[in-house]
């Protein structure tokens, strides 16, 4: 019983024995590759660093010529040369502090420290240069200014040249010492992967000899009577030669043939009642997909055609308003009434135009245009749009003021749409309200917009409010409408990834939109 348990225990062991070597010499090949990998790559950053703090140094020269010119540039020019050139020493000097800090020995760490000298030397020719200019800017003879930086300049290269030489050069030595000691590296794993190679062949031949082959024999013999009981051969039996692990799988799996050859039978006549059911179900999931499909193309028809057939009147409606807005015989009075007309029919028409995209779109949803837009301008339009429906009610409708405007990330139609549909909403269902008040405020990256009235408020099952169809009675006579009106407004603000929420108390209703700004104006601020 116990043979098997200390062969498979050997082989197990044996396994991981190779495989705890293997990771260990794998950690320390790719620990050392790593830091050398750092090394080089420090270095090359050093060097960038480097060839920067030459550039800024250059451009520093260039800005002390024109300072002490005939005809000086901006003074603010050379103050910010020097400054990027005192960026680009630091920058240096930062590379090479945490170089010393990480460096391994103590040769490394002087050779680092080393290169602190030449980068004292720059500071200084900057300082002296940076004194020498403001001396020249005094001489009053141009001819001697010129002779005098001319001087300047060529004592700057001179002082500045070799300090950068030998930083450069140190960093390239630097460079290829990384690189001699990554192919050393490289080299040592190669050999050792072979003799880890070799010694793991060995192993596994010498374990294959003496443990695997014997097993996999009769392990064979077990797989062979599996593929005769696959192929249906449940007559096979496997004659049981030993009491140990493997001969006890081969009773089990002699039963196991007993009583799939019972289990047949049954099987068989399962798969042919389950086969009929399946045929049934699948039957009538393809009459209601058929159904389902004609109910969508005849709403795709419906839409499509609403659309044509609103289209044409609302063309004709624009075209009317276009000739009495040009008309030198429209009366004056009436001119503002033709432009709130065409005002209406343009938005109209765009809804229309809306209504046959989902039509003819797969997806049969409305494709928003969100961008950045001005919360001051679409509620100014908005309470505008509503402003005559508020005097004819005799309600007090109000913008309120801000202290600043707000961006946010919307489709401005929509929005616009929203908000005049929460205005409507106030105005015929606030009984009793005389005033109607629309304000906004910047909330984080975002805005909330709000709509308030002083009527009775909301009643207690705001949440029902939502559902489409869900009517109100509004005063007086005003029509109840579809009850689609804050459906809408959710599913709009919804897909703005912004919030909607109804709230009663004071008294009257309010109606508060979240409305997310635009996040990458904010990262990039």
């Amino acid at each position: 019983m116990g043979s098997l348990r200390v062969r498979f225990g050997l082989l197990v062991g044996s396994a991981a024995a190779l495989v705890v070597l293997a990771a260990i010499g794998l950690y320390g090949a790719l620990h050392a590759a790593e830091r050398t990998l750092d090394a080089t790559l420090d270095a090359q950053v050093r060097l960038e660093l480097i060839a920067e703090l030459s550039g800024r140094l250059t451009e520093f020269g260039l800005a002390a010529v024109e300072a002490v010119g005939d005809n000086p540039g901006r003074p603010e020019r050379l103050a910010n040369a020097r400054n990027e050139v005192d960026r680009a020493l630091n920058a240096v000097d930062d590379g090479l502090s945490r170089a010393v800090a990480g460096a391994g020995g103590v040769l490394d760490r002087t050779q680092y420290t080393a290169r602190a000298r030449p980068l004292a030397r720059l500071r200084a020719a900057r300082a002296m240069l940076d004194r020498q200019v403001a001396q020249i800017q005094r001489e009053p003879d141009p001819t001697r200014r010129a002779d005098a930086i001319r001087g300047a300049l060529n004592g700057f290269g001179a002082v500045t040249g070799q300090p950068l030489t030998f930083l450069v050069e140190a960093e390239r030595r630097a460079v290829e010492a990384s690189s001699s000691e990554v192919r050393a590296l490289a080299a040592r794993m190669r050999g050792v992967a072979v003799a880890a190679a070799l010694v793991i062949v060995l192993l596994l031949i010498l374990l294959h000899q003496s443990l695997t082959r014997p097993i996999l024999r009769r392990i064979e013999a077990i797989r062979a009577g599996a593929a005769a009981i696959g192929r249906g051969e449940l007559d096979t039996r496997l004659a049981v030669a030993s009491r140990d692990e493997l001969g006890l799988l081969v009773a089990s799996f002699n039963r196991m043939a007993a009583r799939l050859k019972r289990r047949e039978a049954r099987v068989a006549a399962d798969r042919a009642a389950l086969e009929e059911i399946v045929a049934r179900a699948t039957a009538d999931l393809r009459g209601a997909n058929a159904r389902l499909e004609e109910i969508d193309r005849s709403r795709r028809r419906f839409f499509a055609d609403v659309s044509h057939e609103l289209r044409t009147p609302l063309t004709v409606i624009l075209g009317e308003c276009d000739l009495a807005a040009r008309s030198p015989d429209t009366p004056e009075h009436l001119r503002p009434a033709i432009a709130t007309i065409r005002k209406r029919a343009v938005r109209l028409h765009r809804r229309v135009g809306d209504m046959l995209r989902v039509a003819r779109s797969e997806s049969g949803q409305i494709e928003l245009e969100r961008r950045p837009v001005s919360l001051a301008a679409i509620l100014a339009e908005a309470v505008e749009s509503c402003a005559p429906e508020a005097r004819r009610r005799r309600i007090a409708l109000a913008l309120e003021p801000s202290a600043a405007d707000a961006e946010v990330m919307a489709d401005a139609e929509w929005l616009r749409q929203i908000v005049e549909g929460l205005i409507d909403n106030a105005l015929r269902h606030a009984a009793g309200a005389t005033r109607v008040s629309v304000g906004f405020a910047a909330r984080g990256s975002g805005a909330a917009v709000t709509v308030a009235d002083d009527g009775p408020g909301f009643p207690p099952e705001t949440e029902a409010l939502f559902e489409r169809f869900r009517r109100g009675d509004g005063p007086g006579p005003a029509p109840a409408g579809f009850g689609i009106g804050l459906a809408l407004a959710r599913w709009v603000v919804e897909r703005h990834d912004g919030t909607i929420r109804l709230e009663s108390g004071g008294p009257g209703a309010r109606v508060t939109l979240e409305l997310p700004g635009d996040e990458t104006r904010e990262d990039a601020a």
